[in-house]
């Protein structure tokens, strides 16, 4: 394993740049790759065009012979492009993506074939794809699972195949991916939203999620990154002592890019443009070999989508660069993990956004009305906004210092605090008119002057709003974007619905004007929402305990958060906006608690395996070099060799109470994965998981971390922290 290593660092530092070559402009590559309008405008006939351009709109449904002339005309643009296979590309419960090639090709006779794809190859298929998480939804007599165009995320071409994103839905109509709850909520904040705006614009006829991600990572060599079969199996270093440098001194974050990572990413720009996503930033991190890349918004459906082949194309391009991505929320203990930070917005076919003031107290007051309402929707359902960004990898980011805490709050700036506790000394019931006035002009009118020096940013919150959108910072780096936006859309559906009902009851039965009406009901979602609202600083014991007492949820870990994704409340919540019935909702949670036991068991074994098999038998090696060279001292100096070999004599028992420590840590490790593992409740075998079995890592690791700085450098068989982080 030592000359593993050492020939790993030489590899390393024996790459070179892989040279990249970037002729055309980023604006003619853009889509390039993508059955774009464009594309369609060329390849489909008029009726065909006109037919899935209003089925993205409007959610019209495609005829059957208008969606074969579709399939020809798709099936030549992408052969034109080189492409020889299709797939439908969907999103199952696994958080990856999942397809199935087939081929243009059918036989005629023994002796000719065509090129073929049909309308109905288009429009669904049966990739079966019985083994992907289910839940128990899928019964083995019934096991089918069909997959369905979805026309709102157009089709692209990757290699030498046509992916047609698709939904996934068991043989009962059961969703089993993201993408088909997704959609729902979509439409249901489309329709909530829609009729709220109109309270300030009627020419508004559908309103739209946006989403801008930020996808965090690291960029290991990858012969270094094979040395270390932590890293090549879970995804992070279970083993490993601080390097003496870390990101302390903080010369890596927006510091000059690394060539070798520089060219990485020029390349994976090139194929992001080539498919359409609108990569726009990239910068170093705060940790060494970390790094962020960040796209312009887009429509939420889309942006997931974006997001998911974007991660699956990264680490395609990084194989070319001799890299290995890691996604892992903390693959590195004491130096900043990763997150996918997801900012969300709403704007209208009119082209406004409606998180952003403007320039007359009209639209100021939309402003505020979503803004409200957004709030109150993630006061009310904290919790479940909480489980959506629970996961075993996540558990080691949230609340570690450089992320935001597990305790759901809401970051507002001080400005408009203010403007809301301006608001809430609105008087209940109609307004004089000298109060609307001072009302408009002193506190709804000044909003855009107080937002536009507004830099006050806290980057502890887990849901801040920053200028123009609501920025969700405590989704994890491997997360599926559609999980949390599924539950930001339902809640702000559910807000906005409410929002109406008591709107119109107050201009129904108080007779009060519509203006008075909104102000109102404002004024008591401020009131109501305060306890969210939370400007501090988001560690340490004082803020659990300030939130206890507002009565906020603080889950510590997964399965503790996961339980409010099948509280009643939820269920509630889902169904009664037929997002998701209770079978699909149960389902996912059955499927997620059981991935949180999957992955602590798998660490398990491997740190395990990795402290008996590979640091023990180095040290032992160590320490027989040690004995060996207090038995020279002896016959040296006689009687007198302890006090030449005392300093030896101390290491070499160090060694031995470190192995003892080691040895009885994983013995009783396993005893309690066996008692987790012999256990059938899924909940109770993740809560002994967690319990019982994963504080045993940090006590493996502290005594294999400590032998690391004993033993002789040349010995140590894993790559060490200093030069994964370090090597360029």
């Amino acid at each position: 394993m030592a000359t593993l290593r050492f020939n790993a660092i030489k590899k390393t530092l024996d790459r070179k740049p892989v040279e990249i070559n970037e002729v055309e402009r980023r604006s003619e590559l853009f889509g390039k790759n993508v059955f774009s309008k464009s594309a369609m405008r060329q390849y489909l006939t008029s009726d065909s065009y006109k037919s899935v351009i209003n089925a993205i709109d409007k959610g019209d449904k495609i005829e059957r012979q208008l969606a074969d002339h579709i399939s020809t005309g798709m099936k030549e643009w992408a052969i034109s492009k080189g492409a020889t296979h299709y797939t439908h590309w969907f999103q199952p419960l696994t958080g990856s993506t999942a397809e199935k090639h087939d081929a243009f090709f059918e036989t005629v006779d023994e002796n000719s074939a065509i090129e073929k794809f049909s309308g109905q190859q288009l429009v669904q298929q049966e990739p079966d794809a019985s083994s992907l998480p289910h839940g128990g939804i899928r019964n083995t007599f019934e096991a089918r699972g069909y997959t369905a165009w979805d026309p709102t995320s157009p089709a692209f071409i990757w290699g030498t195949t046509l992916c047609i994103p698709t939904i996934f839905i068991a043989y009962t109509a059961e969703a089993l991916d993201y993408k088909t709850p997704l959609l729902k909520s979509i439409s249901v904040l489309d329709k909530a939203a829609t009729d709220v705006v109109r309270y300030f614009d009627k020419k508004v006829n559908k309103v739209t999620a946006t989403l801008g991600w930020e996808q965090e990572y690291f960029l290991i060599d990858s012969a270094l990154a094979a040395s270390r079969p932590d890293l090549m199996i879970s995804g992070r270093t279970l083993l490993g002592h601080s390097p003496a440098k870390g990101q302390q001194l903080h010369d890596h974050y927006f510091g000059s890019i690394p060539s070798r990572a520089l060219n990485y990413m020029r390349d994976l720009e090139h194929e992001c443009l080539l498919l359409g996503i609108p990569a726009k930033t990239r910068h170093n991190e705060v940790a060494p070999n970390q790094f962020e890349l960040a796209p312009i918004f887009e429509e939420v459906n889309l942006a997931v989508d974006h997001n998911s082949l974007l991660m699956h194309v990264m680490e395609k391009v990084a194989e070319r660069h001799n890299f290995v991505v890691l996604f892992h929320e903390k693959p590195f203990k004491g130096i900043n993990g990763s997150g996918k930070h997801n900012n969300w917005s709403l704007a209208t076919d009119t082209g406004s956004n409606l998180l952003s003031p403007g320039k007359t107290p009209t639209k100021n007051l939309s402003f505020l009305t979503f803004f409200v309402n957004t709030i109150k929707a993630v006061y009310e359902n904290e919790e479940i906004l909480r489980a959506t960004i629970a996961s075993a990898s996540n558990d080691h980011r949230l609340g570690a210092g450089e992320a935001p805490p597990a305790i759901i709050s809401v970051f507002i700036g001080s400005q408009l605090t203010q403007v809301l506790d301006e608001l809430e000394k609105v008087t209940d019931g109609k307004l004089s008119p000298q109060e609307k006035t001072d009302l408009k002009l002193n506190v709804v009118g000044k909003i855009p002057e107080i937002l536009l020096d507004n830099t006050d940013r806290n980057r502890t919150s887990p849901f801040a709003f920053t200028g123009n959108k609501f920025e969700l910072r405590a989704v994890g780096s491997t997360a599926n974007c559609a999980d949390p936006m599924t539950v930001l859309n339902s809640i702000v559906a559910k807000q906005l619905i409410e929002f109406k009902q008591e709107v119109d009851g107050l201009i129904s039965s108080k007779k009060m004007k519509k203006d008075d009406a909104i102000f109102n009901v404002l004024r008591d979602y401020i009131k109501k929402s305060s306890k969210i609202r939370f400007e501090g600083d988001g560690y340490g014991k004082a803020w659990e305990e300030e939130a206890k007492g507002r009565g906020l949820s603080n889950y510590r870990n997964t399965p503790e958060a996961l339980q409010s994704k099948i509280s009643q409340k939820a269920i509630d919540l889902f169904s009664d906006l037929s997002i998701m019935n209770e079978t699909e909702i149960k389902a996912r949670f059955d499927i997620e608690i059981e991935d949180y036991s999957k992955h602590i068991q798998i660490e398990g074994r491997l740190i395990g395996d990795i402290a008996r098999n590979h640091v023990i038998p180095t040290v032992i090696k160590y320490q027989n070099v040690l004995i060996k060279n207090v038995k020279g001292l002896k016959e040296i100096y006689g009687k007198d060799f302890k006090d030449q070999a005392k300093e030896q004599m101390n290491i070499i028992e160090a060694i031995s109470k470190h192995i003892a420590h080691i040895n009885k840590n994983i013995d009783q490790m396993i005893d309690a994965r066996k008692k987790a593992n012999h256990t059938e409740d899924p909940v109770k075998r993740a809560h002994l998981y967690c319990d019982e079995v994963k504080p045993y890592f940090e006590d493996i690791r502290y005594h294999c971390d400590k032998l690391e700085l004993l033993v002789d450098d040349e010995l140590w068989p894993l790559t060490k922290y200093r030069e994964l982080l370090f090597t360029k």
